[in-house]
C-alpha cells in the first residue's frame, strides 16, 4: 500500500498541499486500489486539512471515496476505482 506521511512537513501549508497532489495523482495511475495519508493523531487539525483538500472538487475526481482507518484516526485511508 502506498502511503504519504505528512509529519515531517505538517508546518509548511504549501508543501502539505503540493506533496498530497503529487501523491494522488501518482496513486491514481499506479493501479493500487487504496493509499493511506499520515497526518497523525495530535489536536486533529492536520487532519482536518487533509479531509478539506481531499473534498476540493476537482480532487475527488481522483478518488471513489475516502474514510478514517478502522481504530485509528492518524490515518486517512483513499479508495481508487478499480
Amino acid at each position: 500500500m502506498l502511503s504519504l506521511d505528512l509529519h515531517p512537513i505538517f508546518r509548511n501549508n504549501r508543501d502539505i498541499e503540493l506533496a498530497m497532489r503529487q501523491f494522488l495523482f501518482t496513486a491514481a495511475h499506479s493501479g493500487e486500489r487504496v493509499v493511506e495519508i499520515i497526518p497523525g493523531k495530535g489536536s486533529g487539525k492536520l487532519r482536518q486539512r487533509v479531509v478539506a483538500f481531499l473534498d476540493q472538487k476537482h480532487i475527488k475526481k481522483l478518488y471513489l471515496r475516502h474514510e478514517n482507518a478502522p481504530g485509528n484516526d492518524g490515518r486517512v485511508l483513499v479508495w481508487f476505482r478499480d
